[in-house]
């Protein structure tokens, strides 16, 4: 990109420029993700090996790798072609060999003459009864025995590169970087006792001993933070930025709200006061309104959301809810609209299926304002889609849309508010990774009436005693989901299809009893399907997770997950919360197949003991990661080469704190430590930032 500042010029340079990298290694080590010497400095070892030098194989933990200093007696040439060229040495206590196969005589006569003295070091294993040293990794004559490090990095590895490559590189990498100024708040730095910039990757690059490859070792925590402050500051000039952008002050009387709080049949949970109030006082300043509204599975966030809808009403504006499909985007309508009719306002759905003149119809009503409040997927992006003056905009299950979409909505209104709500309780640490631009409203209390869910862990050999269960359930007129794994049976796969359990549940239970809904079926008969369902027509609906987020059935109160092992946690978490909703005691049996191994029996037994989802999530991640939580690729994760968001959490927040309080004392970066955060942003090919402070 250009204007990088010439400071940094040697540090993105071609690899090619590296000491041992021609053209044919810098292609291999693109497979490392390593274009310039900066992408190899953030390439940091995973381990190291013990060289420090000992007197004598004797008495050496074997096997093992040993260095040692030895004397050269004699080589044994091989008595027959393919046998290994064996060499006898003798430390200072004891005689073994180094043995080569396919050895080539010149060469291993001139590297370890007869006589000589020289450092080896390599495993030693015992064989026969004897020690060996297999193939030794370095051979020194004792003059050059200072070039091999105490402690030898060892690096991650691609084809076509050897570790000697990678420490060789590393090394003229090192030499290479520039002295930096600090962009580290002075006290922070001190006080965690971090070195600075260059000394840190110095120190990471040859490791003293496995202390020096923790994550909480003071040369590695250093260039996490680096990494992670560099992260939050883009997203704290993001946040600068959509403030600077004018938003507008909504504020309505309370009127209608009042209206709904009154037909309620129960009063909302602290937790959705809070969130309620917070929402009203963003929507009431004049900056735009960016917040997360994060609740677990059945915490009320549909009542939040709508009464920040009636604020925009109120106010005789406009707002949109929008959800990730049809079959949510109905719901949500189904949701709202005894709350609506409570308040006496119009609200109206769009999705992919209006056509023609039924769309015509909607879109002038819209651009007109007679529709108050819009409800739809992401048709509501296309152009021909204008509202008279919209003010909030909400989005649902915001992973499934990434930060693009949520600034495409922004741009629908002037100004508009956003409020994105996620029914997946995310890790505090990862909330702050992916939405560390927005402020967070926590929905932590279940709403009166919503009952436990009793969860038992099944074998699929009990198979016929569920059933069993089902159908006295269905006598007794409830209503149960059974979620299958897999929509088709594949030749590899011997999870059963939804197709045949549908078929063999309804030889069971009767054809008008059961219902089927999966991925691969055209939208009309899904919503058919669900209908029948919803209606009670069906009572039994065999589902692959398509009924994950947000199916509200009140009358169905038994979940049936079959191969429940092979699902995530927060997945199995979102679809226990399916039951529970009415009145009915609700079971969820997760059914696996045996035996069940250790991480299927903790996911089980997690979900069996808690229903609280943060805690779920925060299990998810330990067992997980980061990366595999989210998907990191549709998530707008972030991926960082140094800092790990499993383990440093704690780092995580301080970027955030310092990165804001940086941006309120020096909005334009222009000071000391702001410019040398320019460099930072640089350094870590913060691009968007970097765009946002030229604009800015």
């Amino acid at each position: 990109m250009s204007g990088r500042p010439e400071l940094l010029w040697p540090l993105f340079a071609e690899p090619k420029v590296l000491d041992g990298v021609g053209p044919k290694t810098a292609q291999a080590l693109a497979g490392l993700d390593i274009a310039s010497p900066r992408d190899l400095l953030y390439t940091l070892p995973q381990g190291c090996i013990d060289r420090r030098p000992r007197a004598s194989v004797a008495g050496a933990d074997l096997p093992g790798v040993v260095t040692v200093e030895v004397q050269v007696i004699r080589h044994l040439k091989p008595a027959m072609k393919g046998r290994p060229w064996r060499i006898q040495v003798e430390d200072a206590e004891q005689s073994f060999q180094l043995v080569y196969f396919h050895g080539r005589e010149e060469y291993l006569t001139r590297l370890l003459p007869e006589g000589s003295r020289r450092l080896v070091s390599g495993k030693v294993e015992w064989f026969d009864g004897a020690a060996q040293m297999v193939h030794p990794d370095h051979v020194l004559p004792l003059d050059e025995a200072g070039r091999l490090p105490a402690f030898e990095p060892v690096y991650p590895l691609t084809g076509g590169v050897t570790q000697k490559l990678m420490a060789r590189a590393a090394a003229d990498a090192l030499a290479r970087a520039p002295e930096l100024p600090e962009w580290i708040d002075p006290a922070l730095k001190a006080r965690e006792g971090w070195p600075d910039w260059r000394a840190a990757l110095a120190l990471a690059h040859l490791p003293q001993g496995a202390q020096d490859l923790a994550a909480t070792a003071p040369a590695r925590a250093r260039l996490a933070y680096d990494e992670l402050l560099a992260h939050q500051l883009t997203l704290a000039l993001a946040r600068l930025h959509r403030r600077r952008g004018k938003g507008q002050a909504t504020e309505g009387r309370g009127q209608l709200r009042r209206r709904v709080l009154a037909a309620l049949p129960f009063r909302p949970t602290g937790a959705q006061a809070r969130a309620m109030d917070e929402i009203a006082a963003d929507m009431a300043a004049p900056d735009r309104m960016n917040r997360l509204l994060q609740g677990d599975v059945g915490s009320g966030k549909t009542l939040v959301a709508f009464m920040a809808l009636l604020i925009a009403v109120e106010a005789g504006r406009q707002g949109v809810m929008m959800a990730p499909t049809e079959i949510l985007a109905r719901q949500h309508l189904d949701g709202l609209a005894p709350l609506a009719e409570a308040a006496g306002v119009v609200v109206e759905i769009l999705t992919g299926r209006d056509k023609g003149a039924e769309r015509r119809a909607k879109l002038a009503a819209l651009a007109a304002g007679d529709i108050q409040i819009l409800v739809g997927t992401h048709a509501v992006f296309q152009d021909d889609v204008a509202f008279r003056d919209l003010r909030l905009a909400i989005v649902d299950e915001q992973h499934r849309f990434g930060v693009r979409q949520r600034l495409e909505l922004g741009r629908k209104g002037q100004g508009a508010d956003v409020l994105v709500m996620t029914a997946t309780p995310i890790p505090r640490s990862l909330a702050l990774a992916q939405y560390g631009d927005m402020d967070v409203s926590v929905l932590d209390e279940k709403p009166p009436g919503r009952k436990p869910v009793r969860t038992a862990l099944v074998s699929t050999e009990r198979m016929e005693e569920v059933v069993e269960h089902l159908r006295r359930a269905v006598a007794e007129g409830r209503q149960a989901y059974w979620v299958c794994p897999l929509v088709e049976e594949s030749e590899v796969s011997d999870l059963t299809a939804a197709e045949d359990r549908f078929r063999h549940l309804r030889a069971l239970l009767g054809e008008r009893v059961v219902g089927l809904v999966h991925g691969q079926m055209p939208p009309a008969e899904k919503d058919a399907a669900m209908a029948d369902f919803v209606a009670g027509r069906t009572q039994v609906l065999v589902a692959t997770t398509v009924i994950e987020v947000g199916v509200n059935v009140p009358n169905a109160s038994i979940m049936v997950v079959e191969r429940a092992e092979i699902f995530g946690l927060a997945q199995l978490h979102q679809l226990r919360g399916r039951v529970g909703r009415g009145a009915a005691d609700s079971t969820c049996l997760l059914m696996y197949q045996p035996p069940l191994g250790e991480t299927g029996l903790r996911r089980l037994t997690t979900l069996r003991e808690t229903e609280d989802g943060f805690r779920i999530s925060e299990v998810d991640l330990e067992m997980r990661g980061a990366g595999d939580l989210i998907g990191t690729a549709q998530s707008g994760l972030p991926r960082f080469r140094v800092a790990d968001l499993d383990h440093q959490f704690g780092l995580m927040e301080l970027a955030q704190s310092d990165a804001r309080t940086l941006l309120a004392m020096d909005p334009g970066l222009a000071g000391a430590r702001g410019k040398a955060a320019r460099l930072l942003l640089w350094l870590m090919k913060q691009d968007e930032a970097i765009r946002l402070i030229s604009v800015g």
